[in-house]
């Protein structure tokens, strides 16, 4: 639905004194620059120009098309470093503002842009001049390379214009955003050229006082970068983006496409605040609890419409009328209608509740606007026109949306088309008459009215329609065709549509302006359907499977978790495993077979981390989590040819974005490292990376093949090793082994040997060649067998280590009465005496 043509964007083009210098395209080879009223950038037949229907909530997935345009711009010089980005979504009239210090990765600008997924990126001309492009623009064109550039002269980004566009469009709820941002002279200017651009692009300006903006710095949520969000399978599928095996997926039983939207953004950006992400649990606990409030609250959330799309169409003035705008501007006001009828249902549904969060919500719907906006409304449009489905009873509605008596003129008009309709209806009639046929009327948008006709072609005389019938098309055994007679009433009709259109337009823009000073009460309204819509997901989708809410200490301790993904996958249960990682143990070394389930358990972890922080209830029995600012993951083993990049060099990649930016409040998950090149460099680089990170507190899972690193416990008493258990099965058939896998982690390293050699025999490889291949194994092996031993002091010391973990632990976080704390002290107590080594004992113990 995209309103004003290409061809009438092209003349507006010309007539913009932005014309020809000042935005400009760039080619896809970055070099000859063309102005915009000629060459590639007119008709961008990709930018959707303002949207001018709002979808109905049966069109969630519609939210996955791009809509949203961004301005980023850098600091030059000693600022260097520091950048400013503003960006609106043409569905939602929303400015978001940010600004950050970044290192020279830019690593948060990209991780920002993945999230906003973006249709169009704007620039200053400067960042890109031919042979002088800065670091910045390189970067963003090697990762967008399917978004559309566009770079506007220097002089757009004027941060004194854009604090003026930001007062003057500013809804005045949310003017404390002057506060915040009247030093942030780099998001300024991104807003400058943002809305200036905007405004060009959709040859519509914003009314005044009608945007949310909103400043929203990097450090209230989690930063997960785009290449973890992609192996971990947030929001796309890595085999089939169209799949919904997803985090995104599993957990998305929203009913309105501003929920999904919200859910979506949550995902990619998890909360770090204990505090909100409590309140969030509260509501999903009473929603589990109270049936009523659940069943309430879902079924009137599923009527909303889009209402933040709703907000963008209201609060755009177009700079031209057309019927296409008129005819928009009624179906919206219509909509507008439809949402503002629904706060009542919704402010019954939650009175009965009892959470902080959901009172509040309760609260903010007792605001008098809504009803000041209705009663606005209902003066002027009939109390019983509503949204309906189907394009002829929605056109009904729009002729006679405004009431009788308003405007004589209008009332004429619409006795006019009813007289027309009659006259369609009663000329059917005559020619079924007249030719003994069973003809009936239809409608569709685009043939007008229309004759249709149910009946086997045999039935016919001489098998052919009367030749007065024509455009005759045939699907099965109903015929649809039109007579001359009928395309001159319908002409007609159309004719006095139009007039009707342009009468009730002129209504309804002097409806609009009074009410454009109450509309921020829809900001409130679209906050409140979208987050509840959210909440309401979680609570579904915890009804599905058993999960339990999170706790949050200092402690990652998950007891008896499973997949979430894996579990809609295989429809049962996955094998559910422990995890527990505290400061004194923050470094897991995982060992295992192929194929025992190591990098599965890797991604739940970091999947049930994320669930945790966005609010959901997470698979497991018990769980806690330390609140992760930062997660990352080093996962999968494969080249990237775009980049030229070979695998061991993006491993290479990886692990340094890691070590750059990790810190103590990090996740970091690591699945193989080193394998690209060869063994023993490969073992440096692992050992090197690992005694690295050990020296982080961040909480590190280390999935390794290299049975060599194992042995790094015998120096770190932060490090466990663990290990995914299989049992051998001899076959009934012949001497042959088979390996059964458990998926149970277990404490050690893995006893396995040649694990790799066993694969290979289930794999077609022939006899010989395996053969070969277990001799040269046991040659090797029996040269590498000076294994590092611990010595006795070694154990101690590690043994006085945990102790002393233990003890701080307790004195932190307990919650026992004097004699239970008294009986787990004992406990502590025998446990250190029996790890305390006699001589000549092994480690393992």
């Amino acid at each position: 639905s995209y309103f004003g043509d290409k061809s009438s964007y092209v003349e507006n083009a010309s007539t913009l004194n932005l014309t020809s210098s000042s935005v400009r395209g760039l080619n896809s080879t970055y070099i000859g620059k063309t102005p915009l009223s000629s060459g590639r950038s007119v008709c961008r037949s990709h930018t959707p120009l303002m949207g001018y229907s709002v979808t109905s909530s049966s069109a969630v997935s519609a939210h996955t098309v791009a809509s949203v345009i961004v301005a980023v711009v850098e600091g030059r010089g000693l600022a260097r470093g520091e950048v400013g980005m503003a960006s609106i979504d043409l569905k939602n009239p929303e400015v978001i503002l940010s600004q950050f210090a970044d290192n020279t990765t830019y690593a948060k600008v990209v991780t920002k842009l993945k999230i906003l997924t973006p249709l169009e990126i704007i620039m200053s001309n400067t960042a890109c001049d031919a042979g002088n492009t800065t670091k910045l623009f390189s970067l963003i064109t090697e990762h967008f390379k399917n978004v559309t550039f566009t770079t506007v002269q220097r002089k757009y980004f004027n941060e004194t214009k854009g604090l003026e566009y930001i007062e003057q469009l500013c809804a005045s709820e949310f003017s404390t955003i002057f506060m915040e941002v009247q030093s942030k002279y780099y998001c300024l200017a991104a807003a400058a050229a943002l809305l200036k651009y905007v405004e060009f692009i959709q040859n519509s300006v914003y009314a005044p006082k009608s945007l949310k903006v909103r400043f929203q710095g990097s450090e209230k949520t989690a930063m997960i970068d785009s290449s973890s969000a992609q192996n971990l399978e947030l929001v796309i599928n890595n085999r089939d983006s169209r799949n919904g095996h997803t985090l995104f997926g599993i957990l998305n039983y929203t009913k309105t496409p501003g929920g999904s939207r919200r859910l979506r953004s949550n995902i990619l950006e998890p909360l770090v605040d204990a505090e909100t992400i409590n309140t969030r649990l509260d509501c999903v606990q009473e929603l589990l609890q109270d049936e009523e409030l659940f069943f309430g609250l879902q079924a009137v959330i599923s009527k909303f419409l889009d209402t933040e799309q709703l907000l963008s169409v209201l609060v755009q003035i177009p700079k031209q009328d057309t019927v296409k705008t008129a005819e928009s501007k009624i179906t919206n006001l219509i909509y507008l209608k439809h949402t503002l009828e629904l706060v009542e249902p919704l402010k019954a549904a939650l009175r009965s509740c009892n959470t902080p969060l959901l009172k509040a919500y309760c609260n903010s719907l007792e605001d008098t606007r809504f009803q000041i906006i209705l009663e606005k409304i209902t003066t002027v449009i009939n109390d019983d026109t509503r949204y309906t489905k189907g394009c002829l009873s929605m056109r009904t509605q729009k002729c006679y949306a405004v009431k009788p008596n308003i405007n004589e003129f209008l009332d004429i008009a619409r006795r006019t088309y009813t007289e027309i309709v009659d006259d369609i209806a009663g000329m059917i009639t005559q020619l079924a008459e007249k030719y003994n046929l069973p003809l009936k009327t239809s409608f569709s948008s685009a043939r007008g009215f229309f004759i249709q006709m149910n009946v086997d072609c045999s039935t016919l005389p001489n098998g052919q329609l009367p030749s007065e019938f024509t455009k005759i098309t045939k699907m099965k055994n109903t015929y649809s065709f039109t007579s001359a007679d009928l395309i001159k009433m319908n002409e007609r009709c159309q004719e006095s549509l139009r007039e009707i259109y342009h009468m009730t337009y002129l209504i309804v823009c002097k409806l609009l302006n009074e009410i454009y000073e109450h509309i921020h009460c829809l900001y409130k309204l679209s906050d409140i359907v979208s987050m509840l819509d959210m909440l309401l997901s979680f609570a579904h989708a915890c009804t599905l499977s058993d999960y339990v809410r999170p706790e949050f200490t200092d402690t990652l301790a998950i007891k008896q978790g499973w997949h979430p993904i894996l579990e809609k996958i295989a429809m049962e249960k996955p094998v559910s495993n422990n995890t527990y990682l505290t400061e004194g143990n923050n470094f897991v070394i995982i060992t295992g077979p192929n194929m025992s389930g190591k990098s599965t358990y890797l991604k739940q972890i970091a999947l049930c981390q994320i669930m945790a922080q966005i609010g959901s209830y997470v698979p497991a029995e018990y769980c806690s989590f330390r609140i992760a600012k930062q997660i990352f993951t080093r996962v999968g083993m494969d080249d990237d040819i775009e980049t030229n990049a070979s695998t061991f060099m993006k491993e290479m990649k990886e692990i340094t974005y890691i070590i750059q930016n990790a810190n103590e409040k990090s996740l970091i998950i690591i699945d193989e490292l080193g394998r690209g090149t060869s063994a023993e460099e490969g073992i440096g680089i692992c050992y090197a990376a690992c005694e690295y990170l050990l020296n982080l507190k961040a909480f590190t899972l280390f999935a390794t093949h290299f049975l060599e690193l194992c042995h790094i416990d015998a120096l770190y008493p932060n490090v466990e090793n663990y290990h995914f258990e299989v049992q051998h099965m001899r076959s009934s058939a012949g001497n042959k082994e088979k390996i059964a896998y458990t998926y149970t982690l277990s404490k050690g390293y893995t006893e396995e040997k040649n694990y790799g050699l066993k694969a290979a025999e289930v794999s077609s490889l022939p006899s010989s060649v395996i053969l070969d291949a277990k001799e040269i194994t046991n040659h090797i092996a029996k040269q590498i067998l000076h294994r590092q031993q611990s010595t006795p002091e070694m154990m101690k010391q590690r043994a006085v280590y945990h102790l002393a973990m233990r003890l701080v632990q307790t004195a932190r976080n307990s919650r026992l009465d004097p004699d239970s704390l008294r009986i787990y002290l004992k406990g502590l107590k025998k446990k250190y005496e029996a790890s305390c080594p006699a001589p000549r004992q092994n480690d393992e113990q």
